[in-house]
Order: structure tokens, then sequence, then C-alpha cells
């Protein structure tokens, strides 16, 4: 076991400690200090803004990148995006608008930089002692805290398949968030390996730099276009909300039924749990470019062999570049893991409602979720219900027991998918019904108890 100074512990007693300031910390930071909490959030970096800065030496940013969620459907609730930007902003507009986020609400002056959690545990019941190591320097120091939430993000930690002979690939072999800029496409002929939104971004760029772009693809998947009628798609999709459950499957199979039939037309089979199931791929050129040919799809990979790679439908290639966009895991080395629900080989917590430690009610996770929506708005509301959760549990034991129970009711629900799933599946909701549950965990803070 890692040890630590023998100093004493600083206590900060019931402040709250956040780990990360990238945008789902940010906004718990915010959210707890319009609550009345102290708060101490601990960036690894030097910089805030998480993956959106590339600055950050962690992130895996590529320049180019833009939403693939609509302005109005990733914005903040309470911090609207200005009005004349984009409907798909970029990661530079992302980047302003975390940075004007953390100015407006004066969230800087409760961060520190630099400052790594190497290891938190629990103390006194449902307190934490907190060892945060700085960038510079080898002294740690160990705080104490009344609660944790862990807002550290899951695109840190690359998913690596391993396929039969990969190891002796004579090629070059990157994962996407090696692949920083299309330069280092240029010319060569390009295996892309993972159908989700990465992937098709990659591949799409392979396509006009690229000598030849072969992608591989082992599911299929919903290829939901950016607009729809003339407004964002995901937006076209939102409005629908409000109607009743069958006439909204109604509208919004006929919205579909065009970019349904055309995938069809270019051999993409569609996923059998429906449009509403999967998070979609967005991007309106990929369809594009598989229908003039410059990218090429292949199914999943047999095997690597020297030079050459076999596809399952006996097909080989021989490229000079494999690219994985494979996605990540979610991995969070600060906590114990059987804090956070980890079980077995899978790496997954098991969280109550996909935020809350199944183990003790003071310590949550923030933004571990999919939701094939904008994710910030679903962050805004899991963070105002941990900040609630922690206003009340001590000064209302009726209404924290109700809450209780009503997130452990709400978790079924909202289950981790089998360990077979891909890590992008293991964490996926359906947006609106989540946000539904959110709601009814935030009713039961809200409500007053029965006398």
């Amino acid at each position: 076991m890692q040890e630590y100074s023998s100093q004493a512990a600083y206590d900060r007693g019931e402040a709250v400690c956040v780990i990360g300031a990238g945008a789902s910390g940010l906004i718990a930071v915010k959210n707890l200090r319009e609550n009345g909490f102290e708060v101490d959030c601990y960036e690894r970096d030097t910089v805030l803004g998480g993956l959106w800065n590339p600055q950050n030496q962690h992130s895996s940013l590529n320049p180019n990148t833009h939403l693939v969620t609509s302005r109005s459907q990733t914005e903040i609730p309470d911090f609207p995006m200005p009005d004349d930007w984009p409907d798909y902003p970029s990661a530079a507009q992302m980047l302003d608008y975390l940075t004007g986020y953390a100015k407006h609400f004066g969230l800087s002056e409760h961060i520190w930089y630099g400052s790594e959690i190497s290891h938190i545990e629990p103390v006194e019941g449902s307190r934490f002692e907190v060892v945060v190591k700085p960038a510079a320097g080898n002294a740690a120091r160990r705080l104490r805290y009344g609660a944790v939430i862990i807002a550290t993000g899951h695109h840190w930690a690359p998913n690596l398949p391993d396929y039969p002979g990969q190891d002796q690939f004579r090629g070059t072999v990157l994962h996407s968030s090696q692949l920083k800029d299309a330069s280092r496409l240029r010319g060569k002929h390009v295996l892309v390996v993972g159908g989700g939104n990465s992937g098709v971004d990659i591949a799409c760029e392979a396509a006009v730099n690229a000598a030849s772009c072969v992608h591989s693809v082992r599911r299929g998947s919903w290829h939901l276009p950016k607009y729809l009628g003339g407004e964002p798609a995901d937006f076209a999709l939102a409005r629908l909300g409000a109607r009743p459950k069958f006439l909204r499957r109604f509208l919004s199979d006929r919205l579909l039924k065009g970019p349904r039939r055309l995938a069809a037309r270019m051999g993409i089979e569609a996923p059998g749990d429906g449009p509403g199931g999967a998070e979609p791929v967005r991007n309106g050129r990929y369809l594009e470019h598989v229908g003039d040919g410059s990218i090429q799809r292949r199914g999943d990979i047999a095997r690597f062999d020297g030079y050459d790679i076999a596809f399952a439908d006996g097909t080989e290639i021989r490229p000079d570049l494999v690219v994985l966009a494979t996605g990540y895991r979610p991995k969070i080395t600060c906590a114990p893991p059987g804090l956070l629900g980890v079980d077995g080989d899978s790496g997954h917590p098991k969280l109550l409602a996909r935020m809350f430690s199944p183990r003790l009610e003071t310590l949550a996770v923030a933004g571990l979720v999919e939701p094939g929506v904008g994710v910030l708005p679903i962050v805004h509301w899991q963070t105002h219900a941990i900040a609630h959760w922690l206003h009340v549990r001590k000064g209302d034991p009726e209404r924290a027991a109700n809450f209780r129970r009503q997130v452990v009711s709400e978790s079924a629900q909202h289950a981790v998918e089998p360990s077979g799933a891909s890590p992008r599946h293991q964490l996926a909701v359906d947006a609106e019904e989540y946000l539904a549950s959110l709601g009814r965990i935030i009713d039961t803070l809200e409500q007053e108890p029965a006398k």
C-alpha cells in the first residue's frame, strides 16, 4: 500500500472536494457553491476545460473537432451559448464557453491547478481523507472533507483491442487519442477501426486526405444527419418529447425514414433496438463518402498478419496506418474500486442512479454517462441533485431517507449493461428517461415531508 506523510490531515470540515476542472467539475463547483458549500476543486493539469482545452497535456482533442450535438441541446440550462454562434460550435468555442462559465460564476478561485488526487479514503463514517499530490515537488498534502465528487470524465484511458498477430504488425497502429490532426493520414493507406462518432469522423478525414480509407465496423449503427427538416436533428427530435409516446415514435420514424433508407443502400445495418437504444452516429459527410467509394466499409478484423490485415469475411488489405477509434474505458484510480461498485475485470462502476456510490452516501460521480445528446445539461441536474442531497442529509433525516429510497428505486432502470457490451454502450442512458428520473429524485428533496 502506498505510504504518505505521517503529518496530520488538515480538516476542511463540511467542505466538498471536487476532482477535475473539466466541464463536469466546473458545473459541480457552481452548483455546490450555490447551495452554500465551501468547495476545493483539484485539477491535475494547469488549465481548466479538461479535454476541451488543447493546452491540457492529457487532452486528445483534434483542433478541427466540432460538437456532434447542437448548441441548444448542449448548453448548460442556466448559462446559454451566444445566439450568434453556429448550430454546432467548434472545440475552440467550447473552451471559450467553459472559460466564460467559470468567469461568470467566479469558479477559478476555488480551483487548485497542478494538483492530482492520488487517493481518497473514507474516515469517521461518511467523511473522506484526500491525498493531494502537487505537480511540482514531492510533498503530498492530506486533507479531510465532508464529501467528494469525482468529475474526471471518461475520455482519458484508451480502450485498446487485442487482435491475433497485432504485436507483429509491420505498419503503424495508433489509438484515435494519438491522432491530433489529419496530417498523419496524408498520402497513406488507412484502416480506421470503430463505428462510433470518432471513428466516423476520422474515416471522413481519411477520405479526403489519405491515399485510401477502409473502415472496419463490427456492429450496425444509426446514422443521423446533423439536420432534419431544416433544423438541427437533435432539436427536431427533442421537440417531439412532449407528445404521447406512440405519436412520438410514429413522427420520429417518419423523420428518420430517409436517412435510414440511405444508410441501408450503403449496406449499413441498423441496430435492432430502435434509434433510442444506442447513441447515433452524427456526420452528414460519411454516407456520401461511402457512396462515392472514398470510404470502403468492412466488418470485424479477424487477424493481423505481417503487413496485412484479414477480415472476418475473408478479404485482406495492406494498410500503412491503423487508427483504433475504439473509445475509452472509465478509469477512476483515486478511489478504492469497492466504493464505486466496481467488481470483476470489467472496471465499470455500478453507481446508484449512475452517480452515487453504493457504499457511501457522501461520494458521487458526475458525468459518467453517454446520453446520446449533450451531456452538460444532464451533469447540471446530476450535480444539482448531489448538492441538494448533501444540504439536507443531516438537517432533515426524513427527507434524506425518502431521497435515498427514491435513488435506489430509480437505479434498476439505469443498471449497467452486461460486460460484453462496449465501454461506450456500458455508459449509455436514454436521455429523456434519465432526465425524468433525475427530476423524480430531485422532487423528493424539494417536497416537504408528510406531517
